[in-house]
């Protein structure tokens, strides 16, 4: 009998070593490497006629060099999941042959929303839904509850991928889910499901599966305690889309934002409600996050944030008290807490506030995580609100980047924004003078600034 063979891979960047050491080589992260056993010698020609044709070439093509004039360049199939919040995050649509990835924390609505689509394709191509965590009866039974049309669904509860792999192969589905990724298993692999190993290969055998076929493929992942998928970062160098749902226990809200998209924008945000009968989409996001009270209150400002190819208004609010620890505390929900750090000691320095005694929290309602700089402006007027007490006017609405100088620089898509702005309902506009338009919407007055002085002033 040959003599089992182990390996020590990473588990952040996938890089592997024949022998343990406490930091990774490649990607430097500490204590990262974890022991697997690698497949028998004997399996090896078998493996490596598995990866033949990964990269799904096009026929005629495959294993010959060509130049990239003599590519053929055609207009990328796509067919719709018939949720249009879905298909902005995916790029249009779903293509025939990608690898999808969904990850969430558990109770986010993975399988919900995965057998919501696949009850519907259904009825209109072969669908395959492969279960290997819960029961086939689990899934009817919340298929029933749903109100879901589980007729032309076909259903397959299987662990192992060449069971998985040969179903499909004789059944031929058009799209097919893997719920999850995470309890798959090959049986060349002796590890234990979840491990590194198998997670990768599994991935990849099933992503080379899909390539083949023209299969959509999508994964549902698990995510560890700090939000990120678990798995080895090769597992989502394999896959051509990774999505991440989020949402909070106590909240109904769902985001669906897109990581890695190989067919589209990687900054899309779509947004679902969470109800008896499933998820549903939110077709206007901007008016779930602006429950604003009747009555104005201190450090709450209105800024508009540009999320893939289109604008989202949402709340900032923020609080500041005077600070009885020796290091005040700073803290910075759906925002970044270091760029928080950086707009205090660009206020203090000048917009002449000091709040190196104060208490700073900030706040973005609704659990929106906002990524961009264009928020630096709306969230310090929302600051020297709250400590002036002083409230803002409910018609006003904030948006520019500000830089260390304390100079007000425009941002992508201003004019957009104000338009967007305008349609609900907003009157004033503090913006950089950079994103001014020519022709201000009607009864909107845009005020161009372009010193952060010069906002605190038009306060």
């Amino acid at each position: 009998m040959a003599k089992a063979k182990t390996a020590y891979v990473c588990n952040d960047c996938g890089a592997d070593y024949s022998k343990w050491q406490g930091q990774c080589s490649a990607c430097g992260c500490w204590n990262s490497l974890t022991e697997v056993r690698l497949a028998a010698a004997a399996g090896g020609g078998a493996r490596a006629a598995r990866f033949e044709g990964y990269a799904g070439a096009q026929t005629g093509t495959q294993g010959r060099v060509v130049s990239l004039a003599e590519v053929e360049l055609g207009e990328m199939p796509r067919f719709s999941t018939g949720t249009q919040e879905l298909d902005r995050v995916l790029g249009g649509g779903l293509v025939p042959g990608s690898a999808i990835l969904i990850g969430g924390h558990p109770g986010a609505g993975k399988s919900t929303l995965l057998l919501q689509v696949m009850c519907h394709l259904a009825a209109q191509k072969p669908a395959l839904y492969v279960t290997g965590e819960e029961s086939l009866q689990q899934v009817a039974m919340r298929a029933r509850r749903l109100g879901l049309d589980a007729g032309s669904l076909k259903m397959l509860s299987e662990t192992a991928v060449e069971t998985i792999c040969a179903t499909a192969q004789q059944l031929q589905p058009k799209l097919m889910v893997i719920d999850s990724i995470q309890v798959m298993h090959i049986a060349d692999v002796q590890s234990a499901p979840g491990s590194v190993a198998q997670v990768r290969e599994t991935a990849a055998y099933l992503t080379r599966f899909a390539k083949q076929t023209g299969t959509v493929l999508l994964l549902v992942g698990h995510v560890t305690k700090d939000g990120t998928l678990a798995g080895p970062k090769v597992l989502e160098h394999m896959i051509d889309c990774s999505l991440q749902l989020e949402g909070s226990s106590d909240s109904r809200f769902r985001t669906l934002r897109s990581h890695k998209n190989r067919f589209g924008a990687v900054n899309e945000l779509g947004v679902f409600a969470m109800l008896e009968n499933g998820l549903r989409e939110v077709k206007n996001p901007s008016s779930i996050f602006l429950s604003r009270a009747e009555e104005p209150s201190p450090g709450s400002v209105v800024m508009v944030v540009w999320e893939g190819t289109r604008p989202l208004l949402v709340e900032l609010q923020a609080l500041v008290d005077q600070s009885h620890m020796n290091n005040p505390r700073r803290v910075a929900v759906g925002l970044e807490h270091n760029r928080l750090a950086m707009l205090l000691a660009v206020l203090h320095r000048h917009g002449g506030l000091h709040t190196g005694d104060q208490d700073v929290f900030v706040n973005v309602v609704g659990g929106v995580k906002v990524l961009e700089t264009g928020a630096d402006l709306a969230l310090l007027l929302a600051v020297v609100s709250s400590y002036r007490d002083r409230p803002l006017a409910q018609d006003l609405m904030a948006f520019g980047e500000v830089g260390l100088s304390g100079e007000i620089r425009p941002v992508p898509n201003g004019q957009e924004r104000i338009r967007e702005a305008a349609k609900h309902g907003f009157r004033r506009a503090i913006v950089p003078k950079g994103n001014v338009p020519k022709t201000a919407p009607e009864g909107m007055e845009v005020i161009g600034v372009t010193r952060l002085s010069e906002a605190l002033d038009a306060l």
